[in-house]
């Protein structure tokens, strides 16, 4: 087996699996020649513990990158320094300050280029809000003054990828490096986060609303501020009415729906007639009232959690669905995998079937007011069909969603464990009990 001449890895941020599918993928080149995993979840719910446990192949307990952590272990090789010993430059292409240095995931890349620094702010507005809150006093009266929002506002002119496109940038900026590195004859693993799926949800090249009228464009932007905000966390209100919420929905859709074209033509000019690995992928999905989660934090449904992921491999080039329940953070062993390198999880090509789905979460401090009846973390697995959570140290179980709808975790008997009575294969099993009591005890360590 020859390893691939470059790695190109894409990630639509935020991308529900639903978002996608719905009306039909038209990904016409990526359909026809990639393994597709349609039963994929990732372990986290939001950008850093789901890219965590992708560049680790571990679960958030274990990466310790969560809401109440927000820091990378420090012990665990990432997969780009795996990569990077193997010969290959890496380097991350991002629309995400979240993937940068500021929680650690830029490790064990040779060069993070943040995309907001390279281009232009592309309407009025956004300058002059730049240039409000670039100056020093005024900013310091806009951000908070904990360490994460501190190194935030030094780099504001991120708030660019959330106004305006900038996936097309992005594919320029990866196409120069492979250009550049073909040149020295140097193999290259690219990370590139595209954040055009993320919220505000992009339905046009710059910021708008997507309704009809002035009243409506008010309602929208309403519903976006208290859903970014998740103000429901604070309150126990629900601040967007239904028809708000499925607009908001709609906005993901659509933002989908802009870029797949480009995107399917890039992947195919990444992959045809080359000896290179390209995979596209959601790193989580978004919450738009599933189970009553808003946005994406602390939640364990399909709507956060389920994700596309689509194989395009570097020696074998064919159509192949996969309908087996898998984790995405074994995408980790499967790029190592296909470079001969060791790892100790499942490759996903080789035997999706030993890939266990477990879901992390972790409860969000919305400054310091979150309600007591929202902190919980919890753990969930999927088996048979079936969605089994632990929160509070209770068991819950629900189906598996299908076509966008959530259904509702019911709560177990108390004398029920699901790790005992439903898993039937022994491997698993055990690798269940264990992971179940680490996570209580990191869950634990998090109240010391």
């Amino acid at each position: 087996m020859s390893k691939p001449k470059n790695i190109i890895f894409i990630v639509a941020d935020s991308l529900r699996y639903d978002s996608m599918t719905s009306q039909g993928i038209s990904l016409p080149y990526t359909e026809a020649n990639a393994t597709f995993f349609r039963n994929a979840r990732s372990s986290g719910c939001w950008t850093l513990p789901s890219n965590a446990s992708i560049f680790t192949g571990t679960l958030p307990h274990v990466h310790g990158a969560t809401s109440q952590t927000r820091e990378l272990n420090p012990d665990l090789p990432t997969l780009g320094e795996k990569l990077q010993e193997d010969g290959y430059s890496t380097y991350q292409v991002t629309a995400n300050i979240a993937t940068t240095d500021v929680f650690g995931l830029d490790r064990g890349f040779d060069k993070v280029y943040p995309i907001w620094q390279d281009v232009p702010a592309k309407f009025q507005r956004l300058q002059q809000f730049l240039l409000l809150v670039g100056k020093p006093r005024l900013r310091n009266k806009i951000f908070s003054r904990d360490f994460v929002n501190q190194k935030l506002s030094q780099d504001l002119e991120m708030a660019k990828t959330w106004l305006q496109n900038t996936y097309l940038d992005i594919f320029d900026k990866a196409r120069k490096i492979l250009r550049e590195n073909r040149d020295k004859g140097q193999s290259s693993f690219l990370y590139l986060n595209l954040m055009e799926t993320h919220f505000p949800y992009h339905v046009a090249p710059t910021f708008n609303t997507s309704t009809e009228g002035i009243v409506n464009s008010i309602r929208e932007v309403y519903s976006l501020f208290h859903f970014i905000n998740q103000s429901f966390l604070k309150t126990d209100k629900n601040h967007i009415k239904d028809d708000m919420m499925s607009t908001l929905l709609e906005r993901q859709r659509i933002s989908w729906e802009l870029i797949r074209e480009d995107l399917d033509n890039f992947i195919r000019e990444l992959h045809e007639n080359e000896d290179n690995l390209v995979i596209f992928c959601s790193d989580h999905g978004d919450n738009f009232g599933d189970q009553h989660w808003i946005y994406h934090f602390s939640n364990v449904t399909d709507g956060g959690n389920r994700v596309p992921i689509f194989w395009l491999d570097h020696e074998n080039s064919h159509q192949k669905n996969i309908d087996a329940p898998v984790s995405a953070r074994h995408l980790y062993d499967s790029i190592l995998d296909s470079c001969d390198l060791n790892h100790e999880g499942p490759s996903l090509i080789r035997e999706p079937e030993a890939s266990v789905p477990v879901l992390q979460s972790y409860w969000y401090n919305n400054k310091g007011k979150t309600l007591p009846k929202f902190k919980y973390n919890q753990f969930c697995f999927v088996e048979n069909g079936m969605r089994y959570a632990l929160r509070n140290n209770d068991w819950m179980m629900a189906p598996v969603g299908e076509n966008g709808k959530e259904p509702e975790f019911q709560q177990l008997d108390q004398n029920v464990d699901p790790v005992e009575e439903f898993v039937e294969d022994q491997d698993k099993k055990a690798y269940l009990r264990k992971n179940v009591t680490d996570f209580h005890s990191f869950s634990a360590s998090l109240l010391d």
